[in-house]
């Protein structure tokens, strides 16, 4: 076996690493998806000292990434920091390509830093360091916003966050995509991730967004949590635990999470709805959970299940979180909540009184705040500027239906140059605005004012006077 230049080049790297015993042959094999022999061929031999020659007609070595080679140009072009193991996790799945993983790496190597020039890119890797810690089976979930930007800019869909939820222990992840991060929205992606897994951990651990915390309080106080994350949490039995601050890699876990799904299931693809982009992570789900962790060495379906299983149940009935606030009630019977109108009755209101919004993800509900009736419920509007309307919330309001209007017996103004009749007066004529445009009116010179009051008449003043 003639070895292909670019391989060869390839492996004359692990020479100094084989020489000083840091890695074997089998190591590098494995590293470079070589056969052992043609390894030790290279690395032991005479043949290692001079690159391989050519074929016999002068035809560079035809590699079997080179079949695949301009589908992976094209998944580069799409997103230029796409990983390895993404791509040759698509050519496997998507394309059915049976390909060598190690082989893929080895062409991204000369094919990235090509296509990064073409776009015009300088790709660049940050690392940092942490303590890293274990916990035992349904002991803790993290949880984390992505922020997904404009990628449905262009079906009107301004912005799209991502939700994520990730098990401690076994890394087994849940992900939603939403056009919100409200109150309603954020705990309504918690009961998504609790169906998600099957139930409850004993604990998540939360930075300090406004969602969970009330506010914010100086490093070493206690922190004042939101009254409904702790109504949430006492009806699911979990402890909300809010991380210090600067404390940004105590949920290193999810933070990762976040970047594993932009890259895997976002990274180079189009999607025209918020349905096709969570359809697109429930697909990739037992890909990640057929995975080996890198961490702790298990695969991640296998002790997700042991994760799974030290779950607390879930509750008979979901909690539903709901936004409280106060509005006024416009003189049309219409409340302003979220950019949007919402229609009361018009017989139980008043102008201007006060009345409560009770706002979920999916529904507006308008209460009585004295009495806490129910005044009335609509579907959440989405976007802004929508007016939602109960038509039969106006009944007993003035349609116009019975205002009057002139059917041609009314007297018209006189026409141009035809005179007033003898009983119209002096101001009837001034409002009558046909006649009063033919009014004559008397002209004189502003002498004549200056006479009569006894004021000279104002002249610049020459230019010697100056």
């Amino acid at each position: 076996m003639v070895l292909d230049p670019h391989r060869w080049l390839e492996l004359r790297r692990f020479r100094p690493l084989f020489e000083s015993g840091a890695m074997s042959l089998r190591d590098i094999a494995k590293e470079t998806g070589l056969n052992r022999r043609t390894v030790s061929k290279y690395l032991q031999g005479g043949a290692s000292a001079a690159p391989p020659q050519r074929t016999v007609d002068g035809q560079r070595y035809r590699r079997v990434v080179d079949e695949v080679a301009p589908l992976i140009d094209a998944m580069l072009r799409a997103e230029v920091l796409l990983k390895a193991s993404v791509i040759h996790e698509r050519l496997v799945h998507e394309y059915a390509v049976s390909i060598n993983y190690q082989r893929v790496k080895i062409y991204l190597q000369e094919a990235r830093p090509r296509i990064a020039e073409e776009l015009g890119i300088s790709p660049g890797e940050l690392a940092g360091l942490h303590r890293r810690f274990e916990v035992v089976p349904g002991a803790q979930a993290q949880v984390d916003w992505g922020d997904e930007g404009k990628i449905l800019a262009h079906v009107g869909i301004p912005k799209v966050y991502s939700f994520h939820m990730t098990l401690s222990y076994s890394r087994d992840p849940f992900c939603c995509f939403t056009t919100s991060q409200d109150l309603a929205t954020f705990f309504d992606c918690h009961r998504q991730a609790f169906v998600h897994f099957g139930g409850v951990p004993m604990s998540i651990v939360y930075d300090r967004t406004k969602t969970v915390v009330r506010r914010h309080v100086a490093p070493g106080e206690a922190v004042p949590l939101h009254p409904e994350a702790v109504a949430f949490a006492g009806h699911y039995d979990f402890d909300p635990d809010v991380l210090a601050a600067y404390r940004p890699t105590g949920k290193g876990r999810v933070e990762r999470q976040v970047l594993i799904v932009r890259d895997h299931v976002l990274a180079g693809r189009a999607f025209s709805s918020v349905e096709e982009l969570n359809a697109a992570f429930a697909a990739w789900v037992p890909l990640r959970r057929a995975k080996v962790h890198g961490t702790h060495g298990e695969v991640i379906g296998h002790r997700a299940a042991r994760d799974h299983a030290a779950l607390r149940p879930l509750p008979e009935t979901p909690y539903v979180v709901a936004q409280r606030h106060l509005r006024h009630v416009g003189k049309d019977c219409l409340v302003a909540f979220d950019a949007n109108l919402y229609s009361v009755p018009a017989r139980k209101v008043r102008p201007r009184q006060l009345v409560e919004v009770r706002a979920t993800k999916s529904q507006i509900t308008l209460h009585d705040p004295v009495g806490q009736t129910l005044l009335a419920a609509h579907a959440r509007a989405v976007g802004r500027g929508a007016r939602v309307v109960d038509e039969m919330h106006w009944d007993g309001l003035p349609t116009g239906a019975g205002r009057r209007v002139t059917t041609g017996d009314a007297v018209a103004p006189p026409r141009r140059n035809q005179p007033l009749g003898p009983d119209a007066g002096p101001l009837q004529a001034l409002l009558n605005r046909a006649a009063a445009a033919h009014i004559e009116v008397g002209r004189r010179p502003l002498s004549v004012y200056d006479e009569l009051t006894g004021t000279r008449p104002f002249a610049s003043p020459s230019k010697d006077a100056r």
